[in-house]
Protein backbone atom coordinates (compact mmCIF):
# COMPACT_ATOMS: atom_id res chain seq x y z
CA UNK A 1 0.00 0.00 0.00
CA UNK A 2 1.17 3.07 -0.73
CA UNK A 3 1.91 6.51 1.35
CA UNK A 4 -0.31 8.64 -0.53
CA UNK A 5 -2.75 5.50 -0.09
CA UNK A 6 -3.04 5.76 3.59
CA UNK A 7 -2.97 9.83 3.97
CA UNK A 8 -6.15 9.24 1.59
CA UNK A 9 -8.79 11.70 3.90
CA UNK A 10 -12.25 11.25 3.14
CA UNK A 11 -14.30 15.04 2.92
CA UNK A 12 -18.03 14.44 3.60
CA UNK A 13 -20.58 16.28 2.27
CA UNK A 14 -23.94 14.34 2.67
CA UNK A 15 -25.26 11.98 5.48
CA UNK A 16 -28.06 9.60 5.34
CA UNK A 17 -29.09 7.25 7.56
CA UNK A 18 -30.62 3.47 7.33
CA UNK A 19 -32.57 2.21 10.27
CA UNK A 20 -34.00 -1.64 10.38
CA UNK A 21 -37.88 -1.26 11.58
CA UNK A 22 -40.09 -4.05 12.44
CA UNK A 23 -42.89 -2.34 9.46
CA UNK A 24 -41.80 0.12 7.11
CA UNK A 25 -45.19 1.57 5.99
CA UNK A 26 -45.91 2.19 9.63
CA UNK A 27 -42.68 3.75 10.83
CA UNK A 28 -42.69 5.62 7.46
CA UNK A 29 -45.88 7.26 8.46
CA UNK A 30 -44.51 8.36 11.64
CA UNK A 31 -41.59 9.70 10.06
CA UNK A 32 -44.30 11.90 7.96
CA UNK A 33 -46.61 13.03 10.80
CA UNK A 34 -43.90 13.83 13.73
CA UNK A 35 -40.50 14.71 11.60
CA UNK A 36 -42.68 16.25 8.82
CA UNK A 37 -41.08 14.22 6.34
CA UNK A 38 -41.46 12.87 2.91
CA UNK A 39 -41.64 9.38 1.31
CA UNK A 40 -39.12 9.41 -1.54
CA UNK A 41 -39.15 6.00 -2.72
CA UNK A 42 -40.72 2.65 -1.46
CA UNK A 43 -40.48 -1.05 -2.03
CA UNK A 44 -41.67 -3.99 0.15
CA UNK A 45 -38.64 -3.96 2.39
CA UNK A 46 -37.75 -0.23 2.35
CA UNK A 47 -38.94 3.27 2.73
CA UNK A 48 -37.00 6.13 2.08
CA UNK A 49 -37.28 9.65 3.72
CA UNK A 50 -36.06 13.04 2.91
CA UNK A 51 -36.57 15.92 4.88
CA UNK A 52 -37.09 17.76 1.34
CA UNK A 53 -34.05 18.83 0.24
CA UNK A 54 -31.96 15.16 -0.69
CA UNK A 55 -32.98 12.06 -2.37
CA UNK A 56 -32.84 10.89 1.51
CA UNK A 57 -32.14 11.57 4.53
CA UNK A 58 -33.15 8.24 6.48
CA UNK A 59 -33.86 4.78 5.24
CA UNK A 60 -36.86 2.17 6.56
CA UNK A 61 -35.36 -1.07 5.95
CA UNK A 62 -37.82 -4.11 7.08
CA UNK A 63 -35.92 -6.34 9.65
CA UNK A 64 -35.09 -9.64 9.08
CA UNK A 65 -34.45 -11.13 12.55
CA UNK A 66 -32.34 -14.03 10.47
CA UNK A 67 -30.35 -12.05 8.48
CA UNK A 68 -29.68 -10.10 11.35
CA UNK A 69 -28.09 -12.70 13.40
CA UNK A 70 -26.04 -13.74 10.34
CA UNK A 71 -24.43 -10.27 10.07
CA UNK A 72 -24.27 -10.59 13.90
CA UNK A 73 -25.96 -7.21 14.57
CA UNK A 74 -26.46 -6.88 18.05
CA UNK A 75 -27.21 -4.87 20.84
CA UNK A 76 -24.68 -2.24 21.02
CA UNK A 77 -26.17 -0.06 18.41
CA UNK A 78 -26.82 3.56 17.35
CA UNK A 79 -26.96 5.75 20.83
CA UNK A 80 -28.89 8.66 18.97
CA UNK A 81 -28.94 10.58 15.27
CA UNK A 82 -29.09 14.37 15.95
CA UNK A 83 -31.49 16.21 14.33
CA UNK A 84 -30.25 19.70 14.39
CA UNK A 85 -33.16 22.64 14.23
CA UNK A 86 -33.49 25.95 12.84
CA UNK A 87 -34.93 28.16 15.40
CA UNK A 88 -34.70 29.35 19.25
CA UNK A 89 -35.59 28.36 22.28
CA UNK A 90 -39.10 28.63 21.66
CA UNK A 91 -39.19 26.11 18.82
CA UNK A 92 -37.23 23.81 20.64
CA UNK A 93 -39.85 23.78 23.28
CA UNK A 94 -42.89 23.97 20.75
CA UNK A 95 -41.24 20.77 19.31
CA UNK A 96 -41.16 19.28 22.49
CA UNK A 97 -45.17 20.07 23.16
CA UNK A 98 -45.62 18.60 19.85
CA UNK A 99 -44.26 15.14 20.59
CA UNK A 100 -45.80 15.11 24.08
CA UNK A 101 -49.23 15.63 22.40
CA UNK A 102 -48.58 12.61 19.66
CA UNK A 103 -47.36 10.25 22.72
CA UNK A 104 -43.46 10.60 21.37
CA UNK A 105 -41.80 9.04 24.16
CA UNK A 106 -39.22 11.69 25.47
CA UNK A 107 -36.18 10.30 26.94
CA UNK A 108 -34.62 13.35 28.01
CA UNK A 109 -33.72 17.16 27.75
CA UNK A 110 -30.18 18.32 27.63
CA UNK A 111 -27.72 21.09 28.32
CA UNK A 112 -24.44 20.27 25.89
CA UNK A 113 -23.09 23.82 26.73
CA UNK A 114 -22.88 24.15 22.79
CA UNK A 115 -26.98 23.68 22.48
CA UNK A 116 -29.51 21.93 24.05
CA UNK A 117 -31.16 18.32 23.53
CA UNK A 118 -34.57 17.14 22.88
CA UNK A 119 -34.03 12.95 22.98
CA UNK A 120 -37.00 10.99 21.91
CA UNK A 121 -37.80 7.54 20.72
CA UNK A 122 -39.44 6.67 17.37
CA UNK A 123 -41.80 3.43 17.73
CA UNK A 124 -38.97 0.76 16.95
CA UNK A 125 -36.81 2.47 19.51
CA UNK A 126 -34.19 4.79 18.16
CA UNK A 127 -33.24 7.65 20.06
CA UNK A 128 -33.15 11.02 18.06
CA UNK A 129 -32.46 14.36 19.25
CA UNK A 130 -33.86 17.63 18.36
CA UNK A 131 -30.47 19.77 18.59
CA UNK A 132 -30.45 24.02 18.93
CA UNK A 133 -26.97 24.86 18.48
CA UNK A 134 -26.29 27.87 20.98
CA UNK A 135 -22.52 28.24 19.81
CA UNK A 136 -22.32 28.96 16.16
CA UNK A 137 -19.23 29.80 15.45
CA UNK A 138 -17.48 26.11 14.71
CA UNK A 139 -14.04 26.73 16.51
CA UNK A 140 -15.87 28.27 19.72
CA UNK A 141 -17.98 24.99 19.98
CA UNK A 142 -14.97 22.96 19.55
CA UNK A 143 -13.02 24.79 22.59
CA UNK A 144 -16.58 24.68 24.69
CA UNK A 145 -17.50 20.96 24.17
CA UNK A 146 -13.76 20.15 24.94
CA UNK A 147 -13.73 22.41 27.81
CA UNK A 148 -16.73 20.80 29.76
CA UNK A 149 -15.79 17.25 28.12
CA UNK A 150 -18.95 17.23 26.03
CA UNK A 151 -21.30 17.93 28.67
CA UNK A 152 -24.83 15.99 28.77
CA UNK A 153 -26.45 17.99 31.83
CA UNK A 154 -30.43 17.57 32.88
CA UNK A 155 -31.84 20.76 31.24
CA UNK A 156 -35.39 21.92 32.92
CA UNK A 157 -36.80 22.83 29.45
CA UNK A 158 -40.80 23.79 29.75
CA UNK A 159 -43.17 22.58 26.44
CA UNK A 160 -45.18 24.91 24.58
Amino acid sequence: MSTASINVKPRIVRTHLALYVKDPEASARWYEEVLDMEVTAREPRWVFMSFGKKHHDIALIKADPALLRAQQIGEVNMQHYGLEIDGDLDELRRLYGMLLARNVPVVKTTDHKVGYGLYFTDPDGHRFEFFLETVHDDEEGKRVLGHYNAPSDPFDLQPL
